[in-house]
Parts: C-alpha cells; structure tokens; sequence
C-alpha cells in the first residue's frame, strides 16, 4: 500500500463549503466488510447461501433496501422458493432484516478503525475553513454502536444521517446529502463535495448536485481486507481498481481516487475548477 500521508499546508479551497463522506469503506472498514459479511450469515440463518460478491452488489443502498434488492437476484430468488414454497416479499425483507439488524450491531464495533489518513483529513479540512458531513447505509442503531469508536479514534464529523432517518428514502436520493446541507447551513450545494466508495453513494451525490469524488481501493467495489491486499498480486490489484474506477466513472463520479488520503489535491482542482467558473452540472 501507498503509505504518503495527508497534506497539512495550508490550501485555497474557496469557494467549496463542505464535503460530506460515506462511512464503511470510506472513512472506516477498509474493504467494507463489516456489512458484507454479515448478510451472508443472515441469509444463511435461513438456509439462503449468497456469496460475498452477491453482498456486495447493492452495497451504499439503506440496509432494508440492500436485502430487498438481494432478493431480487434470480438465483437467490429460486433457493428462497424452493426452501419456502413461494416468491419472497416484503414481510421476507422484515425477517431478513430482523435477523440482520443485531447481527450488525455485535459485529459493526470490530470494523470501526479507521481507513489511513482519515483522522487527519478531517482535521486538516476544518483547519481549511470547510465543514464535515457524512451519511451511511447504516441505520441509526448500528451508528450508535459505531460513532463513539470513532470518534475515540479521531473521526467525528459535524453531522451524521443514517440510512432509515429519511422520510424520502435512502440513495441513491440525494436527501441524506442534502440534509447535511440544511444541517451544516451551507448556501449552495454546488460548493459540497460527496465522497463515496459506491455506485448509489455516487448517484446521491450527483442528484443532489454536488461535486463527487469515488474511492477504489479502500471501498467496496474492490473489497479488499488490509490483509489481503498486502498479499494479493499487483496485477490482480490493478485489474480490480480498474474495474471499480470504471463503475464509479460510469455512475457519475467526477474523480476517482484511491482512498481519501488523496481528497486533498483533488479539492484543490475542484476548487479551482469553480474559480473558473465551472461547476458539477
């Protein structure tokens, strides 16, 4: 792994406002596995075998969502028929869920370390003049279990929405970034920055009009434990950051970087993007 450290010169990042980041593989849980893992074993505490890649597909969804689209897989769809003698409905996705929800409370605490360069990030930003947003999949129980542990390590965002907190609904809507907008009392949404490791975190960001910046390497679409990139190939390595680059490319992302310890160089471009005159659109 690249081990170059946040910048802490001083920069000019006017006119954004704020940037307002996902969590799992974004700030914390490097690869996103705390949430992958455990729908395999909710799915299995019904007999439903799912793969870890299946987990991943509708990573970024809110939790509920993510099982529903789960079911939605013609594969996944037919072992639950042959295993219940029906098509799965909501009421499934409720049971699902139910069994998700304190599987993920237990488990979330032991994935809340945080990705290199994020502690000193935020500091570095606020010391910028920029406010600190966030936003996450997870539902507010599963937050309340992993906000203080990071906040002990160094990660406590001016504001924080979960994923079953929004009337609208979840992403890719973009009401979780814009209720960090209303919140942190910013003035316009094309001075926000969204950074995200997934494809609906990436549409929110862009639905709410904001600048987007994707991540790779640290985040779900390559999906990487710390562990497992230091032994996997360097060909492998680059075939799966290619793969994700181009899927957040696609999504709408305006950069794509490796994890947020490079959001700093990036911010100034976006920045002088605007000073030009040029805005996300």
């Amino acid at each position: 792994m690249n081990h170059t450290t946040v910048s802490t010169a001083a920069a000019d990042l006017s006119p954004l406002q704020a940037v307002i980041f996902d969590w799992a593989g974004t700030l914390v849980d490097f690869g996103s596995l705390a949430p992958t893992q455990i729908f395999v074993e909710a799915f299995a505490s019904f007999g439903i075998t799912i793969t870890l890649a299946q987990a991943r597909g509708p990573m970024g969804l809110s939790k509920w969502q993510h099982i529903h689209e789960l079911l939605q897989d013609e594969g996944i769809r037919a072992q639950w028929h042959k295993a219940f003698g029906q098509q799965p409905g909501d009421a499934d996705v409720d049971a699902i869920y139910a069994r998700f929800m304190p599987m993920q409370i237990a488990k979330v605490g032991e994935f809340s370390a945080p990705i290199e360069g994020a502690p000193e990030l935020l500091g570095w930003l606020r010391a910028q003049g920029l406010k600190v947003g966030s936003c996450s999949g997870y539902p507010r129980e599963v937050l309340n279990q992993l906000l203080p542990q990071a906040a002990a390590n160094g990660l406590a965002p001016d504001h924080v929405v979960a994923g079953d907190e929004m009337a609208a609904g979840g992403r890719p809507g973009p009401f979780m970034a814009l209720a960090n907008v209303l919140a942190l009392g910013i003035g316009d949404v094309r001075a926000c920055v969204k950074v995200d490791d997934t494809v609906p975190g990436i549409e929110e960001g862009r639905n709410a009009g904001m600048w987007t910046v994707g991540l790779t390497l640290s985040g779900n679409e390559v999906g990487y434990s710390p562990a497992e990139l230091a032994a996997a190939p360097a060909e492998e390595v680059r075939e799966r950051v290619a793969r994700a680059e181009a899927k957040l490319r696609a999504a709408g992302a305006h950069h794509v970087i490796a994890s947020v310890k490079d959001l700093p160089q990036v911010l100034e471009r976006i920045a002088q993007d605007m000073r030009a005159g040029r805005m996300p659109g």
